[in-house]
């Protein structure tokens, strides 16, 4: 059996010690263990009767310590190392994972979505890269990927759809007169058309709709999806996007689809993972977040 430990002082008091020993001033131990300067003081008064030595002097300006505080902290320093050491190897550490998307997936799909993700993976610091450009898994950091593309994506790569390109004109409800939902062919002339760095719209009217204007409608660009979505939210025309991006505006009414038509396009989304992972569990677990978050609202969508 250990021995029964000597009775010690209370662990407060020694906090309060090693705080103003270390600031060599009440106050600001104070603000960093959040408690009152009077408190601090308290516990270092009480702390040298327990002990019955004096650890500070009380200086004009300040505070030193004495030769038996000198003596006394370095040990109850390494004391609340020793137990700060202890406690993070009974904790585990989280995985920290890079997702590499763009920045239209993050904003109108992923971000939205990752309080059920760390609700359900609290585990893993999840990093968000977003950019339009491709990352390279070796020299970026990059532990998994949410790109738009065709296949094949290239050899070493575990590559695995997770949503279909179906494109829907989307716009705000107030663009169109009241009481009405939709818009004919004939009347798109009459609005802004909202291009991204897709642009889609060429082959939406003549492929799709079968409609070719006379005049050249009236457009506006952005160089992300996201911020072409955005402007048709605020009234600013009609925009092309796919329809998951957009699927919370539509369901909460923020945008509606005036024109019933879709497009199958020929550029899907994919969840890509190199073969060797740097960290096999966590990223699969994100892998496997993605798509089963994906299907199942592709199944709640179907009729």
């Amino acid at each position: 059996m250990l021995d029964t430990l000597p009775r010690l002082p209370p662990l407060r008091a020694l906090r309060a010690f090693e705080a103003a020993a270390r600031h060599l001033n009440f106050r600001l131990a104070a603000e960093e263990l959040n408690v009152t300067q009077g408190a601090v003081a308290q516990h270092i008064r009480g702390l040298e009767t327990d002990l019955g030595v004096k650890l500070f002097e009380r200086l004009p300006r300040g505070l030193a310590l004495t030769h038996a505080g000198h003596s006394y902290l370095p040990n109850i320093r390494r004391a609340f190392e020793l137990i700060a050491d202890a406690t993070l190897g009974l904790r585990p550490e989280p995985a920290r994972l890079t997702i590499s998307v763009t920045p239209s997936f993050a904003t109108k799909w992923l971000i939205p979505r990752l309080p059920q993700f760390v609700a359900e993976h609290p585990l893993v610091d999840l990093r968000i890269l977003a950019n339009e450009g491709l990352s390279n898994f070796q020299s970026d950091g990059v532990d998994i990927a949410v790109r738009q593309g065709r296949l094949p994506f290239g050899p070493g790569l575990v590559v695995e759809r997770l949503f279909s390109q179906q494109v829907i004109a989307v716009c705000a409800p107030t663009l169109l007169p009241a009481g009405a939902n939709g818009i004919a062919p004939a009347e798109i002339p009459n609005h802004t058309l909202l291009h991204d760095t897709h642009n889609l719209w060429p082959e939406f009217l003549e492929g799709v709709l079968g409609f070719k204007p006379a005049a050249e409608p009236k457009r506006m660009r952005f160089n992300q999806t996201g911020l072409a979505i955005e402007a048709a939210a605020a009234g600013q025309g009609i925009a092309l996007a796919s329809r998951f991006l957009v699927a919370g505006d539509l369901a909460s009414g923020r945008l509606i689809q005036p024109l019933a038509a879709e497009m199958s396009g020929t550029h899907d989304f994919y969840v890509v993972v190199p073969r060797r992972q740097r960290h096999p569990e966590p990223t699969d677990a994100v892998r496997r977040w993605l798509i089963e978050t994906a299907r199942a609202e592709a199944q709640a969508d179907d009729p």
